[in-house]
């Protein structure tokens, strides 16, 4: 059963950090695609992932996924294995290139947003710091921080 409220909160959060992440890829100079980006992140997220979990994960179709991963792949980015409990199956992961990238791509974006936070007083500072840490628990309920 959800608290009273905590739908149009969720609601909210989800909005306000949808627009803070597009606004920070607006901003930031990107040497690559946006849905290279994100791309590049999620496989970071998942781990060696099927081209099939990937798909699902970035709510596409699994053409999409491989075309998209086959431009990462081009680049140098990515790269696929088998599995060791499928050898017929393909598991995709980050290159070291591609790791590098996505270093690169976080930075871009952190500096784009650096300027805003530093207008903000100490006391939203803080706070800022709080709610993040916050939704750090929420998505990786473990204690993992990435």
């Amino acid at each position: 059963m959800h608290s009273e409220g905590a739908i149009p909160e969720g609601a909210r959060l989800l909005a306000a950090v949808a627009r803070l992440n597009r606004w920070a890829t607006r901003h930031a100079e990107l040497a690559i695609p946006p849905a290279q980006a994100r791309l590049l992140s999620l496989i970071d997220e998942l781990g060696p992932a099927r081209i099939g979990e990937l798909a699902n994960a970035d709510h596409c179709s699994q053409p999409t996924m491989t075309t998209q991963v086959q431009r990462l792949e081009a680049a140098g980015w990515a790269s696929r294995s088998a599995d060791s409990s499928d050898a017929r199956v393909a598991l995709i992961e980050l290159t070291v290139e591609g790791r590098e990238q996505l270093e690169r791509l976080r930075a871009s974006r952190a500096e784009a947003l650096a300027p805003e936070v530093a207008r903000l007083s100490e006391q939203e500072r803080d706070a800022l710091r709080s709610a993040t840490e916050i939704i750090l628990r929420i998505v990786h309920p473990g204690g993992a921080d990435q």
